[in-house]
């Protein structure tokens, strides 16, 4: 368990669901030099269930965004989960996020908000903000929101 982050989480009050297994051939994580890679991670639930559906029509905006925050816990939850101890992170470096929507929604900046504002209250405005996209498309098991993230690591 990394503790410096869960120090953090446990000081904010968060509540994180549980690090999901993969789905497929790929590692929740690869730490490589300095930098903490992570592979896309969905809106994971307390019970183990995803936040489902397309934002712009099963979902409004303020629902895909408390998905992408959502999306931030579950990510949380892999890092202490997976990352080595004596690792502690820096801060942020990008953001791939990637909402489930509807082709007429236009607002995924907006949605992936939710993520990245958790991001800020975690590792705080200088460290919690890196470079970001935020996309529409069709996403498996028609998850709401999937996001990815590149973490620096404190050396």
């Amino acid at each position: 368990m990394n503790t410096t982050l869960n120090k953090r989480i446990k000081a904010l009050g968060l509540i994180l669901p549980p690090a999901p297994k993969p789905l497929g051939v790929y590692r929740p994580l690869l730490v490589e030099g300095n930098f903490v890679y992570v592979s896309g991670q969905g809106p994971v639930l307390d019970e183990k269930s995803l936040i489902m559906g397309k934002v712009g029509g099963d979902l409004d905006k303020d629902q895909g965004k408390n998905a992408a925050r959502q999306v931030g816990l579950t990510m949380l939850s892999t890092l202490v989960t997976h990352l080595n101890p004596e690792l502690r992170i820096k801060r942020v470096i990008k953001v791939l996020g990637m909402v489930n929507a509807t082709p007429e929604f236009e607002e995924h900046p907006y949605v992936i908000n939710g993520f990245s504002e958790l991001m800020v209250e975690v590792f705080g405005e200088n460290y919690g903000i890196g470079a970001r996209s935020a996309v529409g498309m069709s996403l498996p098991q028609n998850i709401a929101v999937e996001i990815e993230a590149q973490f620096l690591l404190d050396q």
